[in-house]
């Protein structure tokens, strides 16, 4: 890895605006007491967003005194991790082009050639009017659907110099393009068309849900299962439209629900651990078509948890 050094001309000084002072003190309260520095790559990154897509020294000390550590420490993260811009990047968009081998086989170098064209003839060079650079980086990850760039969050694949220089110039119109594939293929499918689900409308089909495999009943919940894959809503969980006498269980106390399934959970009219106690495997079923994680319920026993919490209630 290259040495890289702070640029040579900062600002003066560097603060959060007030909206993305409030997204860093909740984003602080997501780690435990004492342990607020694991925000740090988060709250450097909202401050190279806020400061035109790069990092000043300024918002580096901010961002230390902001979570009590060492300037120094901080200043190892910024300068480490290549994600973080250390000089002046693109007004409009800063260019990273992955040269990892897939994309280097399927015409990366192209794509830094309409690079030193379109923009300047060296990494990190600003175009003559101040609003692109790019760089060439490692492998950003769509592998399947080389060669690819990333501008800002979003990659566009599928690329080619043609439609590589149409993506840079909707981006100096001030339209940038839908970001995904340029080619128009669906995901990561065959470059004719997908194969299978011909009938795919860009929602996902019905998810099967396979019970945990130490279960007892485990072979024929499968059979059964997998023979019908659709899951009825007459197995939907009896729910309540409040919480009993104004005063939800916290759910929080079951191994594997945090605040973000409480939520969901309380969506569904679930407030209660004997309500959880109370399904059954096809309840089970239903409501893990509603977690990002499907199979955690029976992985993590849910419901013989919420029995014994229920029973101290």
């Amino acid at each position: 890895m290259a040495v890289r050094r702070l640029h040579p001309e900062q600002p003066a000084s560097f603060e959060f605006t007030p909206e993305n002072l409030s997204w860093a003190q909740a984003k602080i309260k997501d780690y435990p007491p004492g342990q607020q520095a694991s925000a740090v790559i988060p709250l450097l990154w909202r401050a190279q967003e806020q400061h035109d897509g790069w990092l000043p020294e300024p918002a580096i000390r901010y961002v230390a005194e902001m979570l009590a550590m060492a300037y120094i420490r901080v200043y190892e993260v910024a300068t480490f991790y290549t994600m973080f811009q250390l000089a002046p990047v693109g007004k409009i968009a800063h260019v990273q082009v992955c040269g990892t081998t897939p994309c280097m086989l399927r015409g990366s170098e192209d794509l830094i050639s309409v690079c030193k064209r379109k923009i300047g003839k060296n990494p990190h060079e600003l175009s003559a009017d101040g609003n692109f650079s790019w760089e060439e980086v490692e492998c950003l990850g769509s592998c399947a659907n080389a060669p690819m760039v990333q501008i800002w969050k979003d990659t566009y694949e599928d690329l080619t110099p043609e439609t590589f220089e149409n993506v840079l110039q909707a981006f100096a119109a001030g339209n940038p393009p839908p970001p995904g594939s340029q080619s128009g293929r669906q995901a990561s499918c065959p470059a004719g068309g997908p194969t299978v689900l011909h009938a795919y409308t860009g929602e996902l089909p019905p998810q099967t849900v396979m019970p945990a495999v130490n279960s007892p009943t485990a072979a024929v919940a499968v059979a059964e299962i997998v023979a019908d894959p659709t899951i009825s809503d007459e197995f939907k969980p009896e729910g309540l439209d409040a919480p009993r006498d104004g005063k939800a269980d916290d759910l929080k106390r079951i191994s594997g629900v945090g605040p973000k399934l409480e939520e969901t959970l309380h969506s569904l009219g679930i407030y209660h651990f004997d309500q959880v106690a109370a399904w059954t495997r096809e309840t089970v079923a239903w409501v893990d078509n509603y977690l990002s994680f499907k199979g955690r319920i029976e992985r993590e026993n849910w419901i013989e948890q919420a029995k014994k919490l229920a029973d101290e209630s």
